[in-house]
């Protein structure tokens, strides 16, 4: 078993088990998991010993059973802990730095990007990478090719011309190969955004399949389809340091903000679904949030910087 899963394994048996008094039953199915495998037993010392304490405060802050319902609900992602820990500095790096983890691959990654900072980095055959935040990307140029394999987040490529050599961006779902163009390329938990800002784009799937995109025309790329999408052209306003938003639901622009904030968003599934219009900042989240309370029929609950709850007003 590797560290990472006895890693979510172990903080879901720490919010399970501080959430109220356990049973003798949830106690001794808690000390089964722990003899089990020695990662579990590592996993959860490293966890108390660089976790413990943030998480008794935040517990100390309410220990109401709302907030606590909230938090244990089924939907809630084991994923959005870690990266709320990670962010935090929490967890070490036997823990948590392996090389298949999120934070792991950035650091393993050519270039990265932190939470709250994008970056603009000059390649070496004129173009122009742009990361946005929590993002990370591998540059394999040679004589050969022009290659970018996006690990994770979104970046926006102003790609120079070189007939021989086509730029292209491989994600878990196919590619994206330039036409002498600037486009957007986001990696989606089950899909592949591409947006083309300038010129042209052409994108396939490791499956078969292929799409032509002129500029102001986007794509999503699923594992087995390639779906046409409206104009995206304002997806790209982050480099502005905007969330521009067109009918989207709460869900996803919690999602946008993910980057942008350390520690844990926590959304209610009652209000995942709201439509959203409107610009927010992305360089202050916290006003963002509060924007979004005040146009919407929710609540948001902050407790210091480990945990923000969002649920119905």
């Amino acid at each position: 078993m590797s560290l990472d899963t006895a890693a979510e394994q172990a903080i879901a048996w720490m919010v399970r088990l501080r959430a109220g008094q356990p049973d003798a039953g949830q106690q001794a199915a808690f000390e089964r998991w722990l003899e089990a495998d020695p990662a579990h037993a590592r996993a959860w010392q490293h966890l108390q010993q660089r976790l413990g304490a943030p998480y008794e405060t935040l517990r100390r802050l309410d220990r109401s059973d709302s907030a606590r319902d909230l938090l244990l609900q089924p939907g809630t992602s084991r994923r959005d802990l870690l990266r709320a820990c990670a962010g935090l500095g929490l967890l070490g790096g036997g823990l948590w730095l392996a090389a298949g983890s999120r934070p792991g691959q950035a650091l393993l990654a050519d270039y990265h990007s932190g939470t709250g900072e994008r970056r603009d980095v000059a390649l070496n055959d004129g173009s122009r990478l742009f990361l946005n935040a929590d993002s990370a990307v591998d540059v394999d140029f040679s004589a050969n090719q022009r290659l970018l394999r996006l690990r994770h987040g979104e970046l926006v490529i102003q790609a120079a011309a070189d007939p021989a050599r086509p730029l292209r961006v491989l994600t878990a779902q196919g590619e994206a190969r330039a036409l002498g163009t600037r486009f957007l390329v986001r990696q989606e938990p089950r899909a592949t955004r591409v947006v083309v800002l300038e010129h042209a784009v052409r994108v396939s799937l490791d499956g078969g399949g292929a799409l032509k995109l002129g500029e102001g025309q986007a794509a999503l790329l699923h594992a087995d389809s390639i779906e046409p999408l409206d104009d995206q052209q304002h997806r790209a306003d982050w480099l502005q340091g905007r969330l521009s938003v067109l009918d989207e639901p709460l869900e996803a622009v919690i999602d946008a903000l993910r980057p942008y904030r350390s520690g844990l968003i926590r959304v209610a599934p009652q209000v995942r679904q709201l439509r959203v219009q409107g610009v927010f900042p992305l360089d202050d989240s916290d006003r963002a949030l509060s924007a979004l309370g005040e146009t919407l029929p929710i609540s948001i609950e902050r407790y210091g910087p480990w945990l923000t709850l969002v649920g119905p007003g």
